[in-house]
């Protein structure tokens, strides 16, 4: 799928919201999901999406304090 196509796919299976243009940097940048080039265009597969997804979501939790989501102030 497409750079927009795999945008809208996070967006309705995993609630991930990433434009198509944040997918585009994080492919120059990294951190993204896999992709593949097919000349000069970018393809996503849903397989690869689905599991890039499952790494950057979180288990549940029951306070922001948990894990990484809190950012405790210095003295």
């Amino acid at each position: 799928m497409t750079g927009h196509e795999a945008s809208a796919y996070l967006r309705e299976r995993h609630a991930i919201r990433r434009t198509a243009a944040t997918l585009a940097k994080l492919r120059c940048v990294g951190g993204g999901p896999p992709f593949r080039k097919a000349g000069r265009d970018v393809i996503y597969e849903a397989s690869e999406l689905d599991a890039w997804a499952g790494k950057v979501k979180s288990g549940p939790l029951a306070s922001t304090s948990e894990g990484r989501w809190c950012v405790l102030a210095g003295p």
